[in-house]
């Protein structure tokens, strides 16, 4: 017989491991359970998560508790009798008496090489910190923040010029095919999670939109990492003069001019220089308000800057 699962995701990057899921005839998911709908767009009309997307073209049932800790949604969830319930990015905590609703628990997806990283961004820390190799962990939730014990895990290398949209992309496939033998361990009785090491561990909490703000006065590898851990979410931005702009990921690059105070803008025929704490960075692409992601030299010449301006 099938386990009966209800999923619990939210973001893209769980859909690979729902499909999988949904689409596999060992697992039966009864229900997806994902966040209310969210304000999205310049417009900031109400629209389903990526998850709630597909569960609606599926045809499965669909749980939105705005809160699902709530004795109603327990009882709701419990009326459900799943035997399992699977977790990707769902981004809620879950309280005791939700947890004790599935027989065989909550299993989680994370992205991230646990014990390091635990928290709601994995990935972009990862990347912020300069890591070379990451991955994805299977473990079983318990009331403590991403602590559980593991039940697997798969890694991935760092590349370069990964944005924490790039790895997120790459790691949703390997974890979803992670959850699926996980689950499978789990029913078979063939799995036995192992508790996590008390040493290495490092947290991971959301990042806000301040923090995504650029820091010209950091040094330009970090700087430079910093940025692409936050493309595209929450992106980065910083202020030139009074107006306040996203940036893409910049580059360092050995053609640089020479040294800029942090901030300090200087513009050729072919790029867009930035002055940081070391050595300047390229600005490759930028979004101004309203408008389109573009280039940042087709953005330079018709904006004309004052020479004095600064990014701050």
């Amino acid at each position: 017989m099938p386990v009966r699962l209800v999923f619990a995701g939210t973001p893209e990057p769980a859909l690979p491991a729902l499909r999988r899921l949904i689409d596999s005839l060992r697992h039966d998911v009864i229900a997806v359970l994902t966040r209310p709908d969210a304000a999205s767009g310049r417009r900031g009309k109400p629209e389903p998560s990526p998850v709630a997307r597909e569960a609606l073209d599926r045809g499965i049932p669909l749980l939105r508790p705005a809160r699902p800790n709530s004795a109603e949604f327990v009882a709701e969830l419990s009326e459900l009798a799943p035997e399992c319930c699977a977790v990707v990015a769902y981004g809620a905590l879950l309280g005791n008496a939700l947890l004790a609703v599935p027989p065989r628990g909550w299993i989680n997806l994370h992205f991230s090489l646990l014990p390091a990283w635990r928290g709601a961004a994995p990935v972009q820390a990862a990347i912020a910190a300069g890591d070379t190799i990451t991955g994805a962990t299977t473990f079983q939730i318990e009331p403590s923040l991403d602590s559980g014990p593991v039940y697997g895990v798969v890694t991935e290398t760092i590349q370069p010029a990964d944005t924490s949209g790039d790895l997120l992309g790459r790691l949703a496939l390997p974890g979803a095919a992670l959850l699926s033998t996980t689950l499978d361990g789990i029913a078979d009785g063939t799995l036995t999670p192992r508790p996590q090491p008390t040493d290495g561990v490092s947290m991971a909490p959301k990042i806000t939109v301040e923090q995504a703000r650029v820091r010209w006065d950091l040094p330009a590898s970090v700087l430079e990492r910093r940025i692409r851990a936050v493309t595209p979410n929450p992106g980065a931005w910083t202020l030139i003069g009074d107006l306040r702009v996203k940036v893409g990921p910049v580059h360092i690059d050995d053609g640089a001019p020479a040294p800029l105070p942090p901030g300090a803008i200087h513009i050729d025929r072919k790029n867009v220089w930035i002055g940081t704490g070391s050595e300047p960075v390229l600005l490759g692409q930028i979004q101004p308000p309203g408008k389109k992601l573009m280039s940042a030299v087709d953005w330079a010449r018709g904006a004309r800057l004052d020479p004095t301006t600064r990014a701050s």
